[in-house]
């Protein structure tokens, strides 16, 4: 790589000149440069930190006591480390951690000893980074949980019931074809009923997410009755130790995390409850607990499910959509199921790395945990973020709406016909669902296979009406069945 002359941020790194670079063996240079050019990393500084000379760092303040870098790096050595041996003299305003511009962040809560707001999406015992990407900043923009309010709050009374009812109906067929499951009938109508339930509200507990866990487990001996107190894997598989493809945290780290996540989400204000500019948007919120959950693991089975159950709970509970209203976002990600496993694995197989596994035999494993608890304490939720927001976007635009415009479709030719002909309800309606899913014809097997019930003209006229109905915008189809 050719010598820089200036600081340049490259794809993946930070190339830096010679002379703007830290010394090599002064650790203090080093995190105030990272910290003002790279940003937060919560996990590198909880384990960096220890090892900071606390002679330097006091040295430091005592010089420039009002020093923004110095200022986060103390709070935070104070947070990781210990009370360092001053009283700090800061004057001016409060500083936050994390740089609004840089980072999706959350409410401040003040450290009034050294002015700092933690503004961090979770607490120092769990949070997850969201950076401002461009990706991220354009769909932000977009706000799809406005337009879905919007869309459902100007279709015609009765539509929008059916739609519903489809949402929740694929909503859950997709979580379990995620799962690489075929539910019964008997699990499908429980998931649904799951589902509505995400508007009741209730705050995040062990013994809710115990409860939600017996509903999407039938086995009964899988049910929990609390969180794990084992430790469960991923499996790909493969044979032996390369077939764990992700470990969990240990249970008692997974327990304590569980609390803090549970303990964040239930914190979230409700729209209107906080000043817009300091409130999480849904989506990001919904993100971080489901991707976190799901991480975490905290049951040995169904933790998939109930993640992407979470991700409608925190819209709900957020008052993002109407009671009953549902935005079918597991079918956008069973699409794109290549998308959702990249966003998984961006923290799955860097954790898999800090695990020593041992083979016995069978199912037998030997696990034993060589990272830093700060792995699954701090992450970073952007890609995981980015995806699912693309998802909602799609869900309503791809799938909802054309849904209800395929339903408001369907109503005009079903009238349409049935006010001209005296055809068998049954028949119609099938011969309509045919006609429309088939861009407005019915194929020659289908007319040889109604050539009984049906004659030719009705045939040609469901034909006819289907081909306007799909020709007309979705307000004038929704107007012509008022």
């Amino acid at each position: 790589m050719r010598p820089v002359t200036r600081l340049m941020r490259l794809e993946d790194e930070l190339a830096v000149p010679p002379e703007r670079a830290p010394a090599d063996d002064d650790l203090l240079s080093h995190l105030l440069f990272a910290l003002k050019h790279e940003g937060v990393d919560l996990a590198i500084l909880a384990e960096t930190l220890p090892h900071l000379p606390v002679e330097s760092l006091a040295a430091a303040l005592e010089a420039s006591p009002n020093g923004i870098y110095l200022r986060r790096l103390a709070y935070l050595y104070e947070s990781f480390v210990d009370l360092l041996p001053l009283e700090p003299s800061v004057k001016g305003r409060a500083v936050p951690l994390f740089d609004p511009e840089r980072y999706v962040t959350g409410p401040a809560k003040r450290n009034s000893r050294w002015r700092v707001d933690f503004n961090g999406l979770g607490t120092l015992q769990y949070c997850a980074v969201v950076r401002r990407t461009p990706e991220i900043e354009a769909l932000l923009r977009e706000d799809v949980l406005a337009e879905a309010r919007a869309f459902m709050a100007s279709l015609p009374p009765g539509m929008l019931d059916r739609a519903i009812q489809w949402a929740y109906l694929s909503e859950t067929q997709s979580s379990f074809e995620i799962e690489r499951e075929s539910p019964s009938p008997d699990k499908q109508r429980r998931f649904m009923q799951l589902l509505r339930k995400a508007h009741d509200g209730q705050p995040l507990d062990e013994g809710y997410l115990v409860a939600l866990q017996n509903s999407v487990v039938s086995n009964p001996f899988d049910k929990a009755a609390a969180f794990r107190h084992e430790q469960n894997y991923l499996h790909n598989g493969l044979t032996g130790a390369i077939g764990v493809s992700y470990l969990p945290p240990p249970p008692e780290l997974c327990e304590s995390l569980m609390e803090a996540l549970m303990g964040w989400a239930n914190e979230l204000p409700e729209v209107g409850g906080e000043a817009p500019a300091e409130r999480v948007p849904a989506l990001v919120a919904a993100t971080v607990i489901s991707f976190g959950f799901v991480f975490l693991h905290p049951f040995m089975d169904g933790n998939g499910r109930i993640s992407r159950f979470l991700l409608h709970h925190i819209l709900c509970r957020l008052g993002e959509l109407p009671r009953g209203n549902l935005l079918p976002i597991s079918i956008a990600m069973k699409r794109h199921e290549g998308d959702y496993l990249a966003a998984l694995e961006a923290f799955s197989k860097p954790a898999r790395e800090q695990w020593w596994v041992n083979w016995i035999d069978a199912d037998h494993h030997d696990f034993r945990f060589e990272g830093s608890n700060s792995l699954y304490r701090y992450w970073d939720a952007t890609q995981a973020v980015a995806f699912t927001l693309r998802m909602a976007r799609e869900a309503l635009r791809k799938d909802l709406k054309a849904e209800t415009r395929y339903l408001a479709c369907f109503d005009r030719v079903y009238r349409a016909i049935d006010a001209r002909f005296d055809v068998r309800g049954s028949d119609l309606s099938r011969l309509v669902m045919m006609c429309l899913s088939h861009d407005g014809v019915l194929s020659k097997n289908r007319r040889k296979q109604f050539r009984y019930q049906v004659s030719e003209e009705v045939l040609d006229a469901i034909e006819a009406e289907a081909h306007k109905a799909l020709e007309q915008d979705f307000a004038a189809c929704c107007d012509s069945i008022l």
